[in-house]
């Protein structure tokens, strides 16, 4: 191997360190939300239990309004059937939120893996990190995110879409330009290696208005 093949190589496994350090993060940040919700949870109800002692039917109401609203910021929105899976896309999901993302998800992974939890991680979290950043050049009505995974026979099959700013993309290579930095690159290339080493199939489609990848992993 060459000293610019191994160079590259380095770069990318840094970049995976980075990225697998930073959806780990986005996971707990998401359960330290939960937690404390929960540690909260009996002095919601003993507050509630005042307010009803007290005979303030409008006060509870307008407590279990706020409490509603409290708990779908950190409800899981997600069930696939696997936990790395449900981690990955419900935190993103979060972050996507915060930046007034609109995320469409439908996710069903009905059977055990094959796939290491690290391809995994690298493929759903790269996916999901390329869409919400496509979507930020758009007006926050504007921006959609539609994800889809389940089962084709024995394959996994993953669709992420995302609208753009309304232009086509050019393709460099197998890959379409970008104005995002050199670290988006290496995580394409890394999610490329991961499909092609798992015997697996990547389209992605650039038509006016959208963005779509693509991916099929065998199973069986």
């Amino acid at each position: 191997m060459s000293f610019f093949n191994k160079k590259i190589d380095s770069r990318i496994d840094a970049y995976q360190r980075e990225l697998i350090e930073t959806h780990y993060q986005e996971v707990e940040n998401m359960y330290k939300k939960m937690r404390g919700w929960r540690h909260d949870y009996k002095n919601h109800i003993q507050m509630m239990k005042v307010l009803a002692a007290e005979g303030d039917l409008q006060g509870i109401s307008k407590y279990l309004d706020e409490l509603d609203t409290d708990l779908n910021t950190v409800d899981t929105v997600i069930k696939t059937g696997n936990a790395m899976a449900d981690a990955i896309l419900n935190s993103k999901i979060s972050l996507a939120q915060s930046r007034d993302i609109h995320v469409e998800a439908d996710a069903h992974i009905p059977v055990k893996l094959n796939i290491s939890e690290l391809d995994l991680c690298c493929i759903i979290g790269n996916l999901f990190d390329n869409a919400i950043e496509a979507s930020m050049e758009l007006p926050p009505k504007e921006r959609i995110i539609r994800v889809y995974m389940d089962m084709k026979g024995t394959q996994l099959y993953i669709s992420f879409t995302n609208f753009t700013a309304g232009k086509k993309l050019k393709k460099q290579g197998k890959i379409f330009s970008t104005t995002k930095g050199e670290g988006h690159g290496f995580g394409l290339v890394r999610m490329d290696a991961i499909v092609d080493r798992l015997g697996g199939f990547l389209s992605r489609n650039s038509e006016d208005g959208a963005f779509t990848t693509e991916i099929l992993l065998p199973q069986g």
